[in-house]
């Protein structure tokens, strides 16, 4: 993981820099990072149902297999393979993270970096997709009929 600011790195999305999404979402970094961690999460994440229902089924179909002796008088193998779903959620938690460093993130902040280059270099665009409303001083005050219009 990364230990700099988001500051640091000038990508943050409340550093004062407009973002240009749709420019962020066609650039060839921000395609390489779903690419890459849709090809980390599904294999992840079929792994990880395939074990928990794996121990699932063999708990219910299987309960000799499971209760026999594992290794030590009174661990059995459905103990061991109860306590390795621990063990193999924090590794997968691991090797995300570390991949997340690595790979993600740098994607990521070269996909913003991007974004936000379009947009310096982009015409402002009156009424854009993602335009914010104006601040409550500079709504226009509302005329309700019945009411005296207020300050």
């Amino acid at each position: 993981m990364s230990t700099e600011s988001p500051a640091a790195t000038g990508v943050a999305a409340d550093s004062g820099h407009r973002i240009d999404w749709e420019a962020a979402e066609r650039s060839p970094e921000f395609g390489e990072l779903v690419r890459r961690r849709r090809g980390f999460v599904l294999p992840a994440t079929i792994f990880t149902l395939c074990w928990y229902f794996g121990f699932i089924l063999l708990a219910g179909y299987a309960p000799d297999f499971m209760g026999r002796k594992f290794l030590v008088d009174g661990l059995t193998v459905g103990y061991t393979l109860a306590l390795s779903q621990f063990v193999m959620v924090w590794a997968l938690c691991w090797a995300y993270l570390r991949r997340a460093d690595r790979v993600f993130d740098p994607l990521a902040e070269a996909a913003a970096r991007r974004a936000i280059e379009a947009a310096e270099t982009a015409e402002p665009r009156a009424g854009g997709r993602f335009e914010r409303a104006p601040a409550a001083d500079q709504r226009p005050e509302l005329h309700v009929p019945g009411q005296e219009m207020r300050r």
